[in-house]
């Protein structure tokens, strides 16, 4: 058995929330195969309340929805829960990616898409998700100056005081950590973080900085723990910096 049907196998709880029925149906039948438990809700808001009841590991969020579009339905989502959110949008619909990754979303494809790189992109963002009672080999915590990370839980606190980070973030962030005072390139972040490489205009890695810069807050100098080195990536320093490039 080859490693891609091991991870297919998975029955792993999957929420499409889309108005587009044949679409979902198609989508349901090839993520079924896939060893995946799918469910089908065409209304944004009936999304939202579906969501909100749980049992879901991972939710494919359409932007353009009747009603309550997919942002808002996010929006309200992440209020209470941390569930991950793979984003549909528009083909050459910058904002609403841009956007969907600053309310949280853990990643997002444009349509229309392959289904095959739909399925990769759902076991990428689902392999670094920890599930309920699963057992990891990932350590107990990574630490960072006055960062604590715990990666089996997704936990994050800073000076002892809990962040609150989508599952994409807290990617990001470990991936820095880990190498806390070293450069780490937008690629590396990108196929390590989102599990996925790095596309021609894609934004999705600089977005999650920015939003994790607003959460871990400034330096005593004012600068930023996470500085953007030009031409080179992101690295992650508590030490005071006048660094221009932050």
């Amino acid at each position: 058995m080859t490693d891609t049907q091991n991870t297919s196998r998975e029955n792993r709880r999957v929420l499409l929330i889309d108005d587009d029925v044949e679409l979902c149906t198609m989508l349901a039948e090839y993520l079924s195969l896939e060893g995946f438990e799918v469910t089908q809700v065409h209304d944004g808001a009936q999304g939202l309340e579906r969501a909100r009841q749980g049992g879901v590991d991972l939710i494919v969020l359409d932007v353009m929805l009747p009603g309550m579009n997919g942002l808002e339905v996010l929006k309200a989502l992440r209020e209470d829960f941390e569930t991950p959110v793979l984003m549909l949008t528009a083909r050459g619909e910058d904002v609403d990616r841009i956007v969907g990754l600053e309310v949280g979303a853990d990643d997002y494809l444009a349509k229309p898409f392959n289904t095959r790189e739909l399925i990769a992109r759902i076991r990428a963002v689902l392999r670094r998700t920890p599930r309920s009672g699963g057992s990891t080999a990932a350590p107990d915590t990574v630490q960072a100056g006055p960062l604590v990370l715990e990666p089996a839980s997704l936990a994050a606190r800073l000076h002892d005081k809990p962040l609150t980070l989508t599952g994409a973030e807290f990617r990001v962030l470990e991936n820095l950590a880990v190498n806390a005072g070293k450069i780490v390139s937008r690629d590396t972040l990108t196929e390590s973080a989102l599990g996925r490489r790095l596309e021609p205009f894609d934004r999705a890695i600089d977005t999650h900085v920015s939003n994790l810069r607003k959460k871990l807050g400034p330096l005593p100098d004012g600068g930023t723990p996470i500085r953007n080195v030009r031409g080179a990536g992101y690295l992650l320093s508590f030490a005071s910096s006048s660094d221009s490039d932050a």
